[in-house]
């Protein structure tokens, strides 16, 4: 068992424009080491659950083999990086901007790619997390899509690196940003498509799949309701809940097997699911998803 300790976020959602003066963000950052006291829980617990959060390139292959056509409007501009002033919102779209990535790679526009990991980077940086990403690597593996199970697998090395050294630092609210921020956008870029693609009953499902992952997402987001935002981001995303919460989903379960990826052993979940979603459930979700998004990049 291991005591994790999370940090105060900053005081405001909205206190990221760029009118901020040094003074202003000095009590940001400051305010946001600080570190409080939460219940002790086991590493495996949060392991599992990220465990179960799609990969971003999970998602962009799906998106990919239904049909749909790339489209740079779906995602957050990545000339935006100056606005996020705040290790709040920081985190919280660098996550997104991970996914963005993902989706840019599956369909090789690799300039996009490029924009992106220089977003990346520069988030990382001030995250103090830079150290984990090697980019040389990542910008060749990103601008070539046959290299998909290295990206993913190098992707997913970082991110258990990053997470352990948050905890280290009493930050460990950080990795759950960036968790949520991921999540969010792949829902988001999901729910658009589908709207495009009312048809395409693989889209639709994996919609109403996200039900599991958003309450393991406000399982983890209930131990900070002493930070401000992060209090407000998991009342805004109760609003999703009440859509998912009328989906029923019936799970079979049949036991996993191992796949070996780049000499890699994991564990492929066999289970498969019946999903119960309706026409304006998606509707809904498409809609808050939207709203929660829009506050979070501008």
């Amino acid at each position: 068992m291991r005591k994790l300790c999370f940090s105060l976020a900053v005081l405001f959602l909205y206190a990221c424009g760029p009118n901020k003066n040094a003074e202003e963000q000095a009590i940001l950052d400051s305010v946001d080491s600080i570190a409080v006291e939460t219940p002790e829980i086991s590493e495996d617990v949060i392991a599992d659950i990220i465990q179960q959060i799609p990969s971003p390139l999970e998602i962009s292959v799906l998106l990919k083999e239904s049909g749909s056509a790339y489209d740079y409007s779906l995602l957050n501009s990545d000339d935006k990086v100056s606005n996020y002033n705040n290790n709040y919102s920081k985190a919280l779209n660098l996550g997104i901007y991970g996914t963005d990535l993902g989706y840019t790679n599956i369909y090789k526009e690799n300039q996009d790619a490029l924009g992106y990991i220089g977003s990346i980077r520069d988030l990382a940086d001030g995250l103090n997390i830079g150290q984990f990403f090697d980019f040389n690597t990542i910008r060749k593996l990103a601008t070539n899509s046959n290299n998909l199970d290295s990206l993913l697998l190098i992707t997913t090395k970082n991110f258990n690196r990053i997470n352990a050294y948050l905890q280290d630092q009493k930050r460990s609210n950080l990795s759950i940003l960036l968790l949520t921020g991921g999540w969010l956008e792949a829902l988001h870029i999901t729910c658009q498509v589908y709207q495009k693609n009312p048809d395409n009953v693989v889209l639709k499902d994996k919609i109403g799949e996200q039900k599991i992952i958003l309450e393991q997402l406000q399982l983890l987001l209930s131990l900070y309701e002493s930070n401000p935002n992060m209090k407000e981001l998991g009342s805004k995303l109760k609003d999703l809940q009440q859509v998912f919460d009328q989906i029923e989903i019936t799970t079979t379960y049949a036991e996993s097997t191992f796949e070996e990826v780049d000499g890699v052993l994991m564990i492929v979940d066999n289970s498969t699911s019946s999903i119960n979603i309706t026409d304006q459930n998606v509707a809904d979700i498409t809609s808050i998803t939207a709203a929660i998004r829009n506050n979070i990049i501008n």
